[in-house]
């Protein structure tokens, strides 16, 4: 009955939950970017096991029971949208785009999408604006809950070194474990991504307890060229880089 029940969101494990040390969390980090962090993945200790896991995940979740919990017939259209959305992580997304190169009409796309959200497959980010006429905020930016699920989609499990997309697996892990610590912390957060139509942006933009907390993820970067446009704009606001070195109080 309304007001007797209480929703309760259950995500992949978090930085939060594991409570590892710092020297822990740094070691472990690799694999998080690239298996995720499901409980039946962290628990397995081969890397096999773990692509296994995955793969079995993918096949029975995203192209299954979805599928049938939805009322949907096309599995082969639900991974082609998944990997298009995975390959424009930290990108804006545009469902004219996707639908054109699917062959379906824009509002497929929108439904799936939407589907993706509430079975809690992906989140999406609103652009931030209030003061500058040239904010961009006509479509949202996508994002997994999980690393493991976007590399399964993609068929990718290389190592980092070998890899050219660790800025997305580093802006995908961050901002998604910090929205699960927002959940679990109580921080009352609106989270938002920033750009300007000239291509200035923000990773992340934080609205907490009336104040704005600007963040860029920059995997070995402890240097990033400082937003000024939305500093003069948003005068007070705290911003600040997200590297592999100073991750954790930002996560966990």
């Amino acid at each position: 009955m309304t007001g007797r029940s209480k929703y309760i969101n259950l995500y992949p494990l978090s930085q939060l939950e594991l409570n590892e040390d710092y020297l822990t969390a740094k070691q472990n980090l690799e694999n998080k970017l690239i298996y995720g962090c499901y409980p039946e993945i962290i628990t397995k200790t081969g890397t096999d096991e773990k692509i296994d896991e995955l793969e079995s995940i993918k096949k029975g979740y995203l192209l299954k029971d979805i599928l049938e919990l939805n009322n949907q017939k096309d599995s082969l259209f639900i991974l082609n949208l998944l990997r298009l959305i995975a390959f424009q992580i930290g990108n804006d997304i545009s469902y004219s785009e996707l639908a054109s190169n699917l062959n379906v009409n824009k509002k497929t796309v929108q439904r799936y999408l939407d589907i993706f959200e509430k079975t809690y497959v992906l989140f999406s980010l609103l652009g931030f604006s209030r003061n500058l006429r040239n904010e961009y905020t006509k479509t949202p930016r996508f994002y997994f809950w999980d690393n493991g699920i976007r590399n399964a989609v993609i068929n990718n499990y290389n190592l980092l070194n070998t890899r050219d997309d660790i800025g997305k697996l580093w802006e995908n892990y961050c901002i998604s474990e910090r929205l699960k610590k927002s959940y679990y912390m109580k921080f009352r957060a609106n989270h938002y991504f920033w750009r300007t139509y000239d291509q200035k942006e923000i990773d992340l933009i934080e609205e907490r307890d009336g104040n704005l907390y600007g963040y860029e993820m920059k995997w070995k970067s402890t240097k990033a060229k400082e937003p000024v446009t939305f500093l003069q704009a948003y005068p007070g606001t705290e911003f600040r880089i997200i590297n592999n070195e100073n991750f954790l109080d930002f996560i966990g």
